[in-house]
């Protein structure tokens, strides 16, 4: 049940049709986790932690640099050094000390990504490494956890939806294999990933209350520059796919 706190707190959420207090309750019982807490994670979280989600798991193996804080709204200038994760906690506890923050201060791996979302109702793929985005993909395949996927470069970004058992591509059945690293400029407008890291936290907070219709099945596609956004339409789960085609 929502405590009186919580019901003012939340209260301009509360007055929505499609959450009220059930959905905010929802919330409240939710787990989620954002992996990766730097560009994208950073709004995602934030939002998160704000919108009432009840567990907040952060994964991250970094520390703060100063070349993050353009970007990465977590951390400020006083945590350079500090661990992102213990950083990020720091931040999300002022914003909302109703939200439980569990650490896991290290860097998705292999070893540790299935043992990791197992206890989570969704996931936030927030890193900026294919490696890592393919392994997040597989593990929540495998474990059938709904998950956000999101990547920017530039001033371009996208993102999509997987939810279980409904037939939606995966990650991979869009994008195949770990393509090359780009030799090209890897620079990133922080407005432009603020942007894609909210849509994150909407998709997770849509999922939780069953408000709306999430991603899955498209693409979203955003042009900072041009102001556009773009949904693309995808093929249905790919038969021959090495992680979904055994799962749908």
């Amino acid at each position: 049940m929502l405590t009186g706190e919580e019901k003012e707190r939340y209260a301009r959420q509360i007055s929505l049709c499609e959450i009220g207090p059930e959905g905010q309750e929802k919330l409240k019982a939710s787990k989620c986790l954002v992996i990766g807490a730097g560009g994208l994670g950073s709004p995602a979280a934030l939002y998160l932690a704000a919108a009432g989600v009840g567990t907040l798991g952060l994964c991250d193996g970094d520390a703060v640099e100063r070349t993050n804080l353009q970007r990465q709204l977590l951390h400020n200038t006083g945590r350079i050094g500090q661990k992102k994760t213990a950083s990020a906690r720091e931040t999300l506890a002022s914003l909302n000390p109703n939200a439980r923050i569990i650490l896991h201060d290290r860097f998705a791996a292999p070893g540790n990504i299935d043992e990791m979302i197992a206890g989570y109702d969704f996931v936030l793929d927030c890193t900026d490494s294919f490696e890592a985005k393919f392994l997040i993909n597989d593990a929540c395949v495998r474990a059938g956890k709904p998950f956000c996927h999101a990547g920017v470069l530039r001033f371009q970004g996208q993102l999509m939806t997987w939810l279980p058992g409904l037939g939606f591509p995966c990650y991979r059945c869009v994008f195949r294999e770990i393509p090359p690293k780009p030799a090209a400029d890897r620079g990133v407008v922080g407005a432009a990933v603020g942007v894609v890291g909210c849509l994150q936290a909407m998709e997770a907070i849509k999922y939780v209350t069953g408000a709306g219709r999430s991603l899955a099945g498209v693409l979203l596609s955003f042009d900072a520059l041009r102001g556009d956004f773009r949904q693309i339409a995808l093929p249905e789960a790919a038969r021959d796919c090495s992680v979904c085609g055994t799962v749908n």
